[in-house]
């Protein structure tokens, strides 16, 4: 809205030509997004449901009774940010409803006496990443008259096509999984959200300074993204409101992001990665999510369809399994698996920008 409104504030007051600077807006996006969820969300505790704890989670007890579907409050305020500094397109748009959406699933299940079950839970998620599918797929700027879009891959220089159902089914599969890990790491204080503070500003820096970028494109042999800056807004608007949750959710935490935050967030973090072009871009973004969480999906999958036991001596979500077999503290946890991240996340954007 402000990218817009300068045209006309220029007029009048010279200096309003900043707010149509990109650096300016992430800037102003960043700081507006924290400092209204640091004022706001302690101002509504008493209008959210409480936390009735979590089946076979370690201290499950400690976090019963705090005010959750925290994420309600931070998203809201993303999508309002994002409106407000981001000169959004129609494509951008679908995807913040998409995002407040699948929020408002999480957080009528946070709301809910009684939990809605995996099923439920997993066919909703599984529409919402349909969804999020086509509108990244039909409203790709770069989509040919043949219907077909492009993928830059890892160790290679040239770009691969890809038709409608390949792309979906990835998107699909990426969403959904996404979603799903970055719930299931939600589960110390702080974690998920930090884990996924580290793929935000990993995304937002390679949308702005790389994919963004012609020049620096060109270099590394990776297509540009014409509104790279653009979605480097809109990222970096989602990370300012993560840090005010983060601020009141520091541990021992006062109030729970729940499902309506973590789902969410899982959701958008898949939809950077496919707006990347670079599917594999998920490995420097949600690597420990997808170790931590992921793979007690795929035990639990094996298990009950295929009665395929793994892993049958480790604990799931992995968090649970170091705080009750190696005796880590919630901080250890936090900050081993944040150190972890950051390691993998550089390593793999290495790999993926220059083995090429």
């Amino acid at each position: 809205m402000l990218y817009y409104l300068a045209s006309h504030i220029m007029n009048i007051f010279g200096p309003g030509r900043l707010l149509q600077s990109y650096a300016v807006l992430i800037s102003l996006a960043l700081y507006t997004g924290f400092i209204l969820v640091y004022f706001l969300l302690p101002r509504c505790y008493r209008f959210l449901p409480s936390d009735r704890g979590r089946e076979f989670t370690i201290n499950a007890e400690a976090a019963k009774g705090k005010p959750t579907g925290g994420g309600v409050v931070f998203i809201s305020v993303f999508i309002a940010v994002a409106l407000i500094f981001a000169p959004l397109d129609l494509q951008q748009a679908l995807i913040l409803v998409l995002t407040w959406l699948t929020m408002l699933t999480g957080f009528f299940d946070d709301r809910s006496l009684i939990s809605w079950g995996e099923y439920k839970k997993g066919a909703l998620d599984l529409l919402l990443s349909l969804c999020g599918a086509f509108v990244l797929y039909y409203l790709n700027p770069d989509l040919s008259r043949s219907g077909e879009v492009s993928f830059w891959l890892p160790f290679i220089s040239f770009s691969v096509t890809v038709c409608a159902p390949v792309y979906i089914t990835i998107a699909v599969l990426l969403l959904w999984t996404s979603i799903n890990t970055t719930n299931c790491t939600d589960g110390v204080d702080g974690l998920s959200s930090t884990l996924v503070l580290i793929a935000l500003i990993t995304m937002g820096l390679l949308f702005y300074f790389v994919l963004g970028h012609k020049d620096i494109a060109a270099y590394l042999l990776v297509p540009h993204l014409s509104d790279g800056a653009g979605w480097a807004i809109i990222t970096f608007s989602l990370a300012g409101v993560l840090m005010g949750y983060l601020w009141h959710n520091a541990y021992p935490s006062k109030v729970l992001m729940g499902d309506a935050g973590s789902r969410a967030l899982g959701f958008f973090i898949g939809v950077t990665v496919m707006i990347s072009g670079n599917p594999f871009l998920i490995f420097a973004t949600s690597s420990v999510m997808f170790l931590n969480g992921g793979t007690g999906l795929l035990k639990v999958a094996l298990l009950r369809f295929f009665k395929i036991r793994i892993f049958s001596n480790v604990r799931f979500p992995l968090h649970d399994h170091m705080r009750k077999e190696r005796n880590w503290s919630p901080a250890q946890v936090l900050v081993k698996f944040m150190i972890m991240q950051v390691l993998v996340t550089i390593a793999v954007l290495g790999i993926i920008l220059k083995v090429r």
